[in-house]
């Protein structure tokens, strides 16, 4: 009778080990807290100094060997590009058919609206640069401009357009192990906080209108922004107010540049 339960314990750790021979890695996707620390920088070489758990940089534009320095130092890399807009000057803009550009983006030269709607024309492009994200080793992506409905695109985009183009984006993006952030587009917060991993804000401080951004506190997950210093506002006034959200703020300039994260700290 022993033997036989021996040999029935042998054969279930060798099929439980089996198991989890054949079953597939499921990537970990990354989901952060609030209260993460990071540094966000789209311009200029990146200064990859600051100790800070994240780093937020351009897809196309960094090197290689400064994601690969980033990972070394233990910081999660999330890679940013356009999702709602053409750029002229990236590497894949003639991928782009014509139809799908629309208006210019005020104070942006070489950059226009893309027709959310054309999900067909779009989906592959922004495949193939959630794929560049994937072979580079970004942790997750920052995908911009994805509030093109509320815009002068030059289309007649809806709420629903936009709320059907940004959970493909989302969806993507975790088939291939990336987390992804929601940027800006305050209006869809309630319909998309389920589907993206973080949030990433410009000027809520500015624009008064940061509680918007609370369910995804709400739902724990962090909440990264930014004020410019060109703006004039205060980080005495508006730090304490982060911090009691749980925000995880920087003071910046517009060039997003290689300047320090001039993070709201508490005393």
């Amino acid at each position: 009778m022993k033997r036989l339960l021996a040999v029935g314990v042998s054969l279930m750790l060798s099929t439980a080990a089996l198991a989890q021979a054949v079953t597939p890695e499921v990537p970990i996707i990354w989901q952060p807290e609030p209260g993460v620390t990071w540094q966000w920088q789209l311009t200029g070489e990146i200064d990859t100094s600051y100790d800070v758990a994240m780093y937020d940089i351009d897809l196309f534009d960094a090197p290689q060997t400064t994601i690969d320095e980033l990972h070394a130092a233990g910081r999660i890399v999330i890679c940013y590009f356009s999702a709602g807009s053409h750029e002229d000057w990236r590497p894949d803009s003639g991928d782009f058919p014509e139809a799908v550009l629309g208006a210019p983006l005020d104070d942006w030269p070489g950059e226009r609206w893309l027709d959310i709607r054309q999900l067909a024309a779009l989906q592959p492009i922004m495949a193939a640069r959630l794929d560049l994200a994937v072979a580079k080793g970004c942790d997750g992506v920052e995908p911009d401009n994805v509030d093109g409905y509320t815009q002068a695109s030059g289309f007649r985009s809806t709420y629903a357009d936009q709320l059907a183009y940004n959970l493909w984006l989302a969806e993507a993006a975790h088939e291939r192990g990336l987390s992804i952030g929601l940027k800006n587009d305050l209006n869809q917060i309630a319909d998309l906080v389920d589907a993206f991993d973080w949030a990433l804000n410009e000027q809520c401080f500015q624009y008064e209108e940061c509680e918007l951004l609370l369910p995804f506190i709400d739902a724990g997950k962090a909440v990264f922004g930014v004020e410019y210093r060109e703006e004039g506002l205060d980080p005495a006034d508006y730090c304490p107010v982060a911090l009691r959200y749980g925000f995880s703020w920087l003071t910046k300039t517009y060039d997003l540049g290689a300047e320090p994260p001039q993070a709201c700290e508490s005393d």
